[in-house]
């Protein structure tokens, strides 16, 4: 923009003016039509300052294109036209930008329905632009033209130009499902005319700064790449330094997480000799090697069956109306959402995975899984409920753990990268192994701590989404 504004590179009284080599533009276009190498054209309205979308330079000139240059229409196929194989490419618009299956036809046509190596052309239709073609001999397509210009104009400077005004042309096309430029309209196009050794200076100018416009385009790309995955990684990090005991201090008066375990265990065993929980196999003791990473003193790594009850059961009457919650009705991502249907328990109670108010639902199949649809149930109806057998139940045993802490836990990166290593079943069907949830490690926080990590998560997480927004 920049540069067909004049602004690039300074102006010499020495190159002469524009006024002076359209004169010299003119002059060759009288030959060319008095050799009958060109046809005479109408004459054109002289150019209206309304016209004019920028100033220029003194020794500038604005033109219509067509006084500088001819556009040539490329050729309408009819389907039996165009052939597997032939004798002449025929070159499509999707050839010049994503499409390399090429057409071909053996109609021998007139000379300026071919564009050759080095020749400019300009795309018109669908997807607009001006081409430099680097290939053979080829016909090109109607929705292509070819342009040939004056022997005053640099090629270079005229594909730059054409360049800089791709989004103002498409903007003066028409049409809704396929936006196209009328060659009339496009002859009419007020374009700005440099002097021909300006023309020249402007085109190196370019060409030595592409290379810098080149690595600022990457750097912006990977900043755009950052800026879009920072808020998600922001909430993974806050969820790392959670689980690592980094993200609040830790309180010797609140006690460590030995003596809460043993409660758990205390609580464990009664509810097992009051039959309200089955007795579990035991699981092998976690050693060093396993441990993941430091944390607290106070904190202690246990599995996470050892504190919780997996996959309970519910005992109730057929009649009950109770909640049924298919897969799609979990959310996923960070949020802590659900809804659910209304059913009765005899309708739901075999073949589906049972569940209560309070209890941790976590996705175990692919993608479900990676994208974290995971909650925690409540406002269920009567309590209970039930829905998709893809879902592992953890139940806390009688509110000695933080539900919400475990909840974040379970869409930690740890916690997914891992259980995405332990997937079985075959592509599209994958989910985490059975064993995975039960031995998984659990870095275990005094219980007022684990409170206090969910209330400073929850005051953080929030300000992660307005990044997102853009906020």
């Amino acid at each position: 923009q920049l540069a067909i504004q004049g602004k690039l590179v300074e102006q010499r009284p020495e190159e002469g003016t524009a006024e002076e080599l359209f004169v010299r533009i003119q002059e060759e276009k009288l030959r060319l039509i008095a050799e009958k190498k060109i046809k005479k054209e109408k004459p054109l309205p002289e150019i209206t300052d309304d016209e004019k979308p920028f100033d220029i330079p003194e020794n500038w000139m604005w033109v219509r294109l067509t006084e500088f240059a001819t556009l040539y229409n490329g050729r309408a196929y009819k389907q039996n036209e165009l052939l597997a194989t032939g004798k002449y490419p025929v070159l499509r618009v999707g050839n010049l930008f994503t499409n390399n299956q090429w057409y071909y036809s053996d109609l021998d046509l007139e000379p300026e329905k071919y564009c050759d190596i080095g020749d400019l052309l300009y795309s018109w239709s669908a997807s607009f632009g001006p081409h430099i073609w680097e290939g053979g001999k080829a016909i090109y397509h109607y929705h292509i033209w070819k342009v040939e210009y004056s022997r005053h104009i640099d090629k270079s400077y005229l594909f730059y130009m054409l360049l800089a005004d791709t989004e103002q042309i498409k903007r003066s096309g028409h049409g809704l499902a396929m936006i196209h430029v009328t060659k009339a309209g496009m002859e009419k196009r007020p374009f700005p005319l440099p002097p021909l050794a300006e023309q020249k200076r402007i085109v190196a100018k370019i060409e030595e700064l592409l290379p810098y416009i080149d690595r600022y385009e990457q750097a912006w790309s990977k900043l755009e790449q950052f800026n879009s995955r920072f808020p998600e990684d922001m909430k993974k990090s806050l969820l790392q330094y959670a689980i690592q005991g980094k993200l609040v201090e830790q309180r010797p008066e609140e006690g460590t997480a030995e003596e809460l375990f043993a409660r758990i265990q205390e609580e464990k065993q009664r509810l097992i000799a009051e039959k309200k929980i089955k007795k579990e196999k035991p699981l092998p003791e976690i050693t060093e090697d396993e441990k993941p990473f430091d944390i607290p003193e106070s904190w202690k790594w246990v599995r996470v069956q050892e504190i919780t009850c997996l996959n309970p059961k519910n005992n109730l009457s057929d009649e009950l109306e109770v909640s049924f919650i298919p897969m799609a009705l979990v959310d996923d991502g960070y949020r802590n959402t659900h809804s659910f249907e209304i059913k009765k328990w005899g309708d739901i109670k075999k073949g589906f995975t049972h569940f209560a108010d309070g209890d941790i639902g976590i996705a175990k199949i692919t993608p479900c899984f990676q994208n974290r649809k995971s909650v925690v149930f409540r406002n269920l109806k009567n309590g209970h409920g039930a829905g998709t057998t893809e879902l592992s139940i953890v139940r806390t045993i009688n509110n000695l753990l933080s539900k919400k802490y475990m909840l974040w836990f379970f869409k930690s990166a740890y916690f997914i990268e891992n259980g995405m290593k332990s997937f079985t079943g075959t592509a599209g069907q994958q989910r985490i192994h059975k064993d995975y949830l039960a031995n998984c490690l659990f870095p275990l926080p005094p219980l007022a701590e684990q409170k206090r990590i969910v209330e400073k998560l929850e005051q953080l997480l929030p300000l992660c989404e307005r990044l997102k927004g853009g906020a």
